[in-house]
């Protein structure tokens, strides 16, 4: 028999299909409709933080850095390489203090969550020890000071040198006297009487020494302190047939009362003379020395080398 299928009625097995209501193309419920879930916007910026991880897709958030960690490691080296070095202690120590603030701002700023806290701590550590370096280079630059105070106190002794009248050539000022009335080894100046500042004095052998009118010197490192300063410029001519070999050719300066003058090592002074001396060639020097406030006149002695007899020089600073 066959049944009839009542208008209206469910199928065998199939549910009635919703009617959607007039008005409402997308239904009851449907995204972009009245009480519907709102669509979102697909080319959005997905959000971050709060927790979740990025999207795929997009970077991850930059983390903090700590770039003072590296420069403090950076100049602890320096600091410690720079600082051992003589007369350039002074700069280790500018490195390793700079060093040592930048390390501990490092350190400081690990512990509020910056990373490289290890390598904070290390360059802080590094900047002390460059600190100790400087103190080292210091007593370094003492004792190569005195090494060269000690070999021109060697230098300007002669011993039992002896000269002869006849072989000594005076000075181009004044004009040298006759054989006749030449004076004797006692009354020569220069050798038994000093000299004024600025004359030159020629040996026997053609050797040629002449130091210059002390003046005022002051110093332009801002690092070094430099008291009440003199300089002079050493010029030492070869004018022999052999070459003339010279360990630290340096004038002994005095004062007034006899005092020894302290030598400024500065970074840019002294420039000593040193080395052979090649027949015909000059070579010069600039000493300066530290001297009491007030002092007017000064005297000096320099021996250029090969065991040649000081010369005397004496004189008011220009």
């Amino acid at each position: 028999m066959y049944s009839r299928q009542v208008p209206g009625s469910f199928a065998r097995g199939r549910p009635p299909a919703p009617t959607p209501a007039v008005g409402a193309p997308y239904g009851h419920g449907a995204p972009g409709a009245p009480g519907g879930p709102v669509p979102g916007n697909p080319w959005a910026t997905p959000p971050t933080g709060g927790g979740y991880p990025a999207p795929h897709g997009f970077p991850p958030p930059p983390s903090a850095t700590n770039g003072l960690a590296v420069a403090a490691l950076i100049l602890g080296l320096l600091g410690i390489f720079v600082g051992l070095i003589p007369f350039f202690f002074w700069a280790g120590a500018l490195l390793a203090l700079t060093g040592t603030g930048l390390g501990i701002g490092a350190i400081v700023k690990s512990r509020k969550g910056a990373p490289r806290g290890t390598l904070a701590a290390f360059g802080t550590v590094l900047s002390v020890l460059a600190i100790a370096a400087s103190v080292g280079g210091w007593f370094i630059t003492a004792n190569f000071v005195g090494k060269i105070q000690d070999k021109v106190a060697e230098e300007n002794r002669y011993g039992d040198y002896e000269f002869d009248e006849d072989d000594l050539v005076l000075p181009s000022s004044p004009p040298l006297p006759t054989p006749k009335t030449s004076p004797s080894p006692s009354q020569v100046p220069g050798l038994t009487s000093a000299l004024p500042f600025g004359e030159t004095f020629t040996y026997p052998s053609g050797v040629e020494v002449k130091v210059s009118v002390p003046k005022k010197y002051v110093t332009d490192n801002e690092y070094i302190k430099v008291g009440n300063a003199v300089q002079v410029t050493l010029t030492i001519t070869n004018n022999s047939t052999e070459n003339l070999n010279v360990i630290y050719a340096v004038p002994n300066l005095r004062d007034e009362q006899g005092l020894a003058g302290k030598l400024v090592f500065d970074g840019e002074l002294p420039k000593m003379i040193k080395g052979d001396i090649l027949p015909g060639t000059t070579a010069t020097g600039i000493i300066a020395w530290e001297v009491p406030k007030g002092t007017a006149n000064l005297t000096a002695d320099i021996s250029p080398g090969g065991r040649l007899p000081s010369v005397k020089y004496s004189g008011p600073i220009g």
